[in-house]
């Protein structure tokens, strides 16, 4: 096992920098998520750790060892593709086999480590088959054997599960995290689904554009974003956004929208005001999930609002909702029913409502237990 080190690390390829000065620390035994959509550079930065693209400033240091003049088949990583580079004419005990072979390591010492790697992901059955006649499934599985029957210092993942069906994913997901769990080795999985960072990550960076947007454990991104854009990638609906007006009015700061007015005392929030923050607006973010859709006008205070579509998604309702000129997204019960154009009210859990800069779109307030807030309608 080790650690993995990233110092500073930048990656261009002519005028596109596809790592902007990096640094992360990956700790040993850890199940570590590179989280980004498509263009972020998560493949690149994969792709430097294990000595497949040299970066044109920083370092690369596993364990204790500077690596960026260490050739790849001497860092001692295992790699598994998207594509999984599976050898089609080998049987699965050959595939597994091969970098055993490619060691010299003795015939009897490679039958023992290919079982015992095999009996672990359950397909030692599966010994005497070619990978055109294995499902999606058990051919991921092969090339996960591959990778750990090597026993290297640390695994490393490129979206390994993005050509799999739904079904597959979930299986394949509970079995990675099992054989992590299991192994106590350093797994470094890249991917552009939140769910599986969500579910499998210890912890997660977030990458956008070759930048580092935020790292920690899942729940503190989820609930504490750094900016829009981490706000907007972990959630499923996203965070919702409204653009507001934020001024001080007879000792009381408040959040402006065209629909509601927050009222707060909160000094933080009035440290805002002195900071320059939102001179020009601020964006209020809420998740989906805490708000509530009342079909009649509920004894609290609530804000007025129109449906403007439903989604059934069987175990839940996504509703879209008017509100003044946005439309916000709500999550509703699967038994929910609403019309197009119909009256409703909502209710905003105010203890997890999140301030964003309009101009930078950093997050300048987390909302808790302890912020007050009142509503006006």
């Amino acid at each position: 096992m080790a650690s993995i080190r990233l110092e500073n690390i930048t990656k261009k390829f002519k005028n596109t920098t596809a790592v902007n000065n990096i640094s992360l620390m990956i700790a040993d035994g850890e199940f570590f998520c590179i989280l980004g959509p498509p263009g972020a550079g998560k493949t690149t930065l994969l792709r430097i750790i294990v000595g497949l693209e040299k970066p044109d400033e920083g370092s690369v240091i596993i364990g204790d060892d500077a690596v960026n003049e260490i050739h790849p088949s001497k860092r001692d990583i295992s790699m598994i593709f998207q594509n999984l580079a599976l050898y089609p004419d080998k049987t699965v005990f050959e595939n597994i086999a091969f970098p055993l072979r490619q060691q010299k390591i003795e015939d009897e010492e490679i039958e023992k480590r290919v079982v015992e790697v095999a009996k672990h992901l359950k397909i030692d059955w599966l010994f005497e088959k070619i990978p055109s006649q294995l499902s999606g499934g058990e051919r991921q599985r092969v090339a996960i054997g591959r990778a750990i029957v090597r026993q290297p210092k640390a695994y490393l993942m490129d979206e390994p599960l993005s050509n799999l069906d739904a079904l597959l994913r979930l299986e394949m997901r509970v079995a990675l995290k099992e054989l992590q769990t299991n192994l106590k080795e350093t797994f470094v999985y890249v991917t552009h689904d939140q769910v599986e960072a969500l579910s499998m990550g210890d912890r997660i960076a977030v990458l956008n554009q070759g930048k580092l947007q935020q790292v920690d454990d899942p729940a503190i991104i989820y609930r504490m974003p750094n900016n829009m854009f981490v706000a907007t990638i972990l959630g499923n609906p996203p965070m919702n956004f409204l653009k507001c007006l934020l001024r001080r009015k007879n000792g009381t700061l408040q959040i402006e929208h065209a629909a509601f007015t927050l009222n707060s005392e909160d000094k933080k929030v009035f440290s805002l005001l002195k900071a320059g923050v939102g001179a020009t607006g601020i964006v209020l973010g809420f998740r989906p999930e805490d708000i509530k859709i009342h079909l009649s006008k509920p004894g609290t205070v609530s804000i007025p609002a129109e449906i403007y579509v439903t989604e059934p998604l069987g175990s839940e309702t996504i509703v879209d909702i008017k509100l003044g000129d946005n439309v916000i997204k709500v999550l509703a019960p699967p038994d929910f029913v609403g019309e197009p154009g119909q009256s409703v009210w909502i209710t905003a859990n105010t203890h997890k409502l999140h301030l964003f800069d309009e101009s930078s779109h950093e997050c300048v307030f987390h909302a808790t237990e302890k912020s007050a807030f009142t509503i006006e309608a």
